[in-house]
């Protein structure tokens, strides 16, 4: 029998490497391969750590080079060849083996670009990134940081401090915009030269997400969420306005408590916030993953957690080597808000520490990254669950009834309000890659009017689109946090039946129970990137993903979705 072969020149040496088109060709393939890729991927994230910890010129500089030859790797077109053949024959049998040869294929074909429109690619990025994450707005010609911002949105009644600071906070997108604009039409340039409508269409692709599904799922969701969403934004409005002293019809997007409403304004004088004043939150968010049987302290001990000039103001998880070096970016403040994200981060970071090192490389990595989402989300609805504070001593049983019904319709808000916020991110996003000439500030309003209920005021500056960072630095990734949020609720659901049946899933916490984190290491982490993502979402939940969970859990009685397709 005659073995085809195909032959390789690999970058950056000169000799040739032989690969038979069958499966032995295809592991001495892998092996070559994470020989080049591993290290390279090891000192770009080390760069990048200090370019988001320090904000220095030079590291911005030493990241941007480096993921420019990790990046070139993937531009191999003979490898790419090769890959694309073994998928075609069909000759590689072994289950792990043909689920690292389509992570390849994809990564190869993301990628089979001029080398020099790649390196524009990634430079453009690196520097709108660099800008976006040294960038300060100013109030009354004052620097202020993204803490302050948040503050004032959540605490003030003055409408003129409340507007200034959210004008603040849109500066970037003005500063940033027009580069934006020039990276889109980058990224739509090498789309196009790999076959594909634009760089929207190429990452779903990319992430094996069907478009048509993607947005039939999202306009079940439009549905099923359009009239609570409208009731609880009544109450919004008319709580805001009662607190700001101005007609509901009036209020404008600097009167609601974020820069997006994107998060849940708290709807009672109960200050969610006093639990956790002058605790330590490092220690009551390492504590608790400890007693459910996820060691943080690993990940802890290489983080960066507190606010400095310089430093990246926002907060990531992120894994460097797929050996262990999990870190954390944070800027805590003693608040619920840090709460939820430093346990969100730290789903994040426990997902990636404890995946199975045993796994080969490129399936050391989350199943999908809507699953590494939906974890993260888990674990941060926690933060508005007061039975979780009580189990945690922040607050006396005797006060359970006076915290859990706010909390409880605060994570509901939440669930309502992050979904309709998605809508946007989604749709603004297809549109700004289907037409980057076109009216993007109408576009966004237009979007941000229908899906959140909001005004666009006279005052935005033109760019406000363009100060949500994960345009820039995560595109076309935002719909999987709404994925996420429906992962989490299938995933609680999963938790319930087989570790607390007949228990109240809005009581169960996972407090000091190790079950909860032998659950996560088998169900969820163990498989790695090993399953596609519609088989791992069965393996770890036992269902399809759907809307179903997130609608029991957080719409109530809903004749939709009471009859919502079980697949």
């Amino acid at each position: 029998m005659v073995i085809a072969i195909l032959s390789l020149a690999l970058v950056g040496g000169g000799e040739k490497f032989m690969f038979p088109l069958n499966e032995q060709g295809f592991v001495g393939f892998v092996r070559q391969h994470q020989g080049r890729v591993a290290p390279l991927e090891r000192e770009a994230n080390l760069a990048w750590w200090e370019a988001a910890t320090t904000g220095k010129e030079e590291a911005y500089a030493r990241q941007a080079e480096l993921q420019t030859q990790l990046e070139t790797i993937y531009t191999d077109p003979q490898a790419f060849s090769y890959l694309k053949e073994l998928r075609t024959r069909g000759v590689v049998k072994d289950r792990l083996l043909r689920r690292q040869l389509d992570i390849l294929y994809l990564k190869f074909l993301g990628r089979q670009l001029d080398p020099a429109l790649l390196k524009q690619i990634i430079a453009q990025a690196t520097a709108a990134e660099q800008k976006f994450a040294t960038f300060r707005g100013q109030v009354n010609g004052q620097e202020v940081t993204d803490n302050q911002i948040e503050e004032v949105l959540r605490t003030s009644v003055q409408r003129e401090e409340r507007k200034a600071y959210w004008l603040a906070s849109k500066q970037v997108g003005a500063a940033l915009a027009e580069d934006v604009v020039a990276l889109v039409k980058l990224r739509n340039q090498a789309a196009r030269q790999l076959g594909f409508r634009d760089f929207f269409a190429l990452q779903l692709a990319l992430n094996e997400q069907e478009e048509g599904w993607l947005f039939r799922l999202f306009d079940q969701l439009d549905q099923l969420t359009r009239q609570p969403f409208a009731q609880l934004k009544e109450r919004i409005d008319a709580f805001q306005g009662q607190k700001l002293g101005v007609n509901p019809a009036e209020l404008m997007p600097w009167d609601y408590t974020d820069r997006f409403f994107q998060e849940a304004p708290n709807l009672s004088p109960v200050d969610l916030d006093t639990p956790l004043k002058d605790r330590d939150l490092v220690a009551l968010v390492a504590n608790f993953f400890q007693g459910i049987g996820l060691d943080p302290q690993p990940i802890l001990a290489r983080s960066d957690l507190f606010e400095r000039p310089g430093k990246n103001p926002h907060a990531f998880s992120t894994d460097i080597d797929r050996q262990g070096d999990v870190r954390i970016l944070a800027n805590i403040k003693p608040n619920q808000y840090w709460f939820d994200t430093m346990l969100h981060e730290l789903g994040h970071g426990v997902y990636s520490y404890y995946l199975d090192r045993s796994l080969p490389y490129f399936l050391r990595a989350e199943a999908h990254i809507f699953a590494t989402e939906g974890v993260a989300m888990l674990f941060g609805r926690l933060a508005q669950n007061a039975h979780f504070y009580a189990a945690l001593g922040l607050i006396d049983r005797e006060r359970l009834g006076d915290f859990a019904p706010v909390m409880e319709e605060k994570l509901r808000a939440q669930a309502l309000i992050f979904s309709r916020w998605c809508q946007v991110m989604l749709r603004f996003e297809k549109g700004l890659y289907e037409n980057p000439e076109q009216d993007l500030d109408t576009l966004w309003w237009s979007l941000v009017e229908r899906y959140q209920g909001l005004k666009r005021p006279a005052e935005a500056p033109k760019g406000t689109w363009a100060s949500k960072i994960h345009i820039v630095s995560a595109p076309v990734y935002y719909h999987n946090y709404c994925l996420g949020d429906l992962y989490a609720s299938q995933l609680h659901a999963a938790l319930v039946a087989q570790l607390f049946p007949g228990q109240d899933p809005r009581q169960v916490v996972y407090v000091n129970n190790p079950k909860v984190g032998e659950f996560f290491k088998k169900r969820v982490f163990a498989p790695g990137a090993s399953l596609p993502w519609r088989e791992f979402v069965r393996h770890s939940t036992g269902t399809e993903l759907s809307p179903r969970a997130f609608a029991q859990q957080f719409l109530g009685p809903n004749p939709a979705a009471a009859h919502l397709p079980r697949r």
